[in-house]
């Protein structure tokens, strides 16, 4: 049975542009590749026919995980999304009850996070800590440097 993968319309977009750029660009530059090794002679001890052949086996298993991706992939309804309490694509700020520093975070399906954007996965500890409170709850949250004290400041979309 295969599992349902919940991205944003945004995340199939990328994951999509990926298949695309690998069955379109980096597929045939491999074939390229061991095409040329072959021409240089006998592939029994051609350490560039073997190098190629390995990076095609792994393009080809890249490949094959996100054809599934995109087949099983399940688009999160934004519409659907309200702030009454913390969930999946929800811009939560958060303020460290220790230190005051205020934190803003969007929690995004796993296959979109990107901290540098301040997107957390749904399934790291931070999010996990807050899916479910409100505005104004106080949640101490486990973390790997210990356990932090949040206030909930606001929920958006």
């Amino acid at each position: 049975m295969t599992q349902a993968i919940y991205v944003t319309q945004e995340g199939l977009k990328k994951l999509k542009e990926e298949l695309d750029y690998l069955l379109n660009v980096e597929r045939p530059a491999i074939s390229k590749q061991i095409g040329e090794a072959i021409e240089k002679g006998d592939i029994s001890e051609n350490a560039e026919y073997d190098a190629a052949k390995d990076a095609q086996g792994m393009l080809e298993a890249k490949i094959a995980i996100l054809q599934n991706k995109v087949a099983n992939a399940r688009i999160l309804d934004e519409s659907k999304i309200n702030t009454d309490q913390v969930q999946i694509l929800n811009t939560v700020t958060i303020k460290n009850t220790k230190n005051n520093a205020v934190m803003v975070y969007t929690i995004v399906p796993d296959s979109e996070a990107n901290l540098k954007e301040n997107k957390i996965a749904i399934s790291s500890p931070i999010a996990k800590g807050l899916v479910g409170k409100r505005v104004g709850e106080k949640v101490e949250i486990k973390v790997p440097s210990g356990v932090i004290p949040f206030e909930i400041i606001d929920i958006s979309v």
